[in-house]
């Protein structure tokens, strides 16, 4: 479960940003090729977050595809398939790029408890 080892540096930048405050949530953007699990990634986060200000936050995450482009036919496209061929002529000398992004896209910080009435 390679996860934990991306929610290492990922609750590392959390943290530094979050500079004390109770985190809600956090979303994250990982490129297809990381072949990130959302399940694996929340409970991995649950984990290595546990005793910090960011125990409890849910994780989001938005998977980005790869561009897959065909020399045989010139079809271009996105896709999710890390083995893909193309889905217009089915060549197998289909060349995919990106999908290899690692972005902290947002942190929603907890609401500050209502002060006590007197």
């Amino acid at each position: 479960m390679h996860e934990f080892g991306l929610c290492e540096g990922v609750l590392d930048t959390v943290r530094a940003r979050a500079g004390g405050r109770q985190i809600a949530a956090i979303r994250v953007r990982f490129g297809v090729r990381h072949a990130v699990d959302e399940e694996s990634m929340a409970q991995a986060f649950a984990m290595i977050a546990e005793g910090t200000e960011a125990a409890g936050a849910t994780v989001e995450l938005v998977t980005v595809p790869a561009t897959i482009v065909c020399p045989d036919c010139g079809f271009s496209g996105e896709t999710t398939d890390l083995l893909a061929t193309c889905p217009r002529c089915a060549s197998t000398k289909a060349q995919l790029s990106g999908g290899d992004e690692m972005v902290l896209e947002s942190i929603r910080y907890a609401a500050a408890p209502a002060a006590e009435a007197k």
